[in-house]
């Protein structure tokens, strides 16, 4: 007689070699080695591309150098000349935190990059990490240059200005992300990248003391977030905690909501390479 045939019951495991093989409690561990990685290699990538072009960088570093030295002798303040042009010349650079992204879309490289393991979150942090230390860097240099050169004196501990300089940072970051997801072309992005640098400026009192503001800009100021930022750098410099917390709790919320935007409208198809 012929044996038996063997059991071919839907329910019955597979014991095939190549079958993927679950491991019990390490499933987490695994898939969090797995994103890192990814946002790692996302990185790297565009640290190569920002060293291969130092441009607006360096440009964003030097022009305020100078105009510091003058704002200060017309002012008389080196604080508000070394902060106000520190905000202005910081939302200039959201331009290049918008280009991270754009600059796939314009090579029509995003739908290649959507097409890969990494997921939207994953993506945005990758590109946003190179761009959040160029910025910390950039207001750090800046700010070194204001005490060591302009005459600006730090009257308290380091963390406040510290805390002031992340959370403006992190609040350009989403809000330059944000920018990318809603312009269609490097044209679209240098001009509202230039209004935006100068309305912010002047009328969140960057280009001027706030006081010396007509009522009806002051009025209006706490709708900028030049006013949150330099008033919170100001604060940071004189040593007031309570000044500098406040404002930088605004800049993070104001973060979060772009971020979360952000993200939204690149997982939704809306930053394809197709829409443009």
């Amino acid at each position: 007689m012929p044996p038996e045939a063997p059991s071919r019951h839907p329910t019955a495991p597979s014991h095939h070699p190549s079958a993927p093989r679950r491991i019990a409690g390490g499933g987490r561990p695994v898939a969090l080695r797995a994103s890192l990685r990814r946002i790692a290699v996302l990185a790297g990538h565009n640290v190569l591309l920002r060293r291969r072009d130092p441009a607006h960088f360096v440009s964003y570093l030097v022009m305020p150098m100078v105009l510091m030295l003058v704002f200060k002798g017309m002012l008389g303040q080196a604080t508000q000349a070394v902060t106000g042009l520190l905000v202005m010349f910081s939302v200039l650079s959201m331009a290049d935190v918008a280009t991270a992204t754009l600059t796939e879309r314009t090579w029509h490289t995003w739908d290649r990059l959507r097409a890969t393991r990494a997921r939207v979150p994953e993506i945005m942090i990758g590109k946003a990490l190179p761009v959040f230390g160029v910025l910390v860097v950039q207001q750090a240099v800046l700010l070194a240059y204001g005490v060591l050169v302009v005459g600006m004196r730090l009257a308290g501990p380091l963390w406040p200005l510290a805390l002031a300089v992340t959370a403006w940072c992190f609040a350009l970051l989403c809000l330059g992300t944000a920018v990318a997801g809603v312009v269609r072309s490097q044209g679209e992005l240098s001009t509202l990248c230039n209004i935006a640098a100068l309305s912010v400026s002047a009328l969140g009192g960057a280009l001027v003391p706030y006081a010396l503001m007509p009522a009806w800009a002051q009025a209006v100021a706490p709708v900028s977030p030049g006013y949150w930022a330099t008033t919170m750098l100001q604060a940071a410099v004189r040593g007031d905690v309570a000044g500098t917390a406040g404002p930088a709790a605004v800049l993070a919320g104001l973060g979060v909501a772009a971020g979360a935007f952000a993200c939204r409208r690149f997982s939704r198809g809306w930053g394809r390479s197709a829409t443009l």
